[in-house]
């Protein structure tokens, strides 16, 4: 799933989605990890901290969640269960993955160059595996 927008000076997942659609989503990845699907209630009951979240509220962005092909939904009795199509770690992997080619393809030796320039930062560990890629594709594999 191709999302549209990008924040650039947001963090996280609000990188991805808007504030509310974040929160849920990492309530329904919480309780995914748990191997459970929640209700519009219990996602509700969950996302209030210091305010209360209209239920309404929370089930029209749950249901467009829904539309956009991030979480499935079924119904058990009168009871809307839902739960994330793809795991965290698999969201943030596509979307990266997503992101990389998308600058491979507009800015391409550019884009290398910029983010080579970024590995000053990196970790050791970081800079092994990019050494081990390069070599790999060196050998054509």
């Amino acid at each position: 799933m191709k999302l549209q927008h990008f924040k650039m000076k947001e963090s996280g997942l609000n990188r991805f989605f808007g504030p509310l659609e974040a929160r849920i989503m990492e309530v329904l990845w919480d309780g995914r990890e748990q191997e459970h699907e929640l209700s519009i209630k219990d996602v509700q009951q969950k996302l209030e901290t210091d305010k209360q979240v209209n239920f309404n509220t929370v089930m029209t962005v749950m249901n467009r969640l829904v539309e956009k092909g991030f979480l499935q939904k079924r119904t058990e009795g009168r009871t809307s269960l839902f739960q994330p199509v793809q795991t965290r770690h698999d969201f943030i992997n596509n979307q990266s993955r997503e992101l990389t080619h998308e600058l491979m393809e507009e800015f391409g030796p550019l884009a290398v160059s910029h983010m080579l320039d970024e590995l000053d930062e990196a970790d050791p560990e970081l800079l092994e595996k990019l050494e081990e890629k390069i070599n790999l594709l060196k050998k054509g594999k």
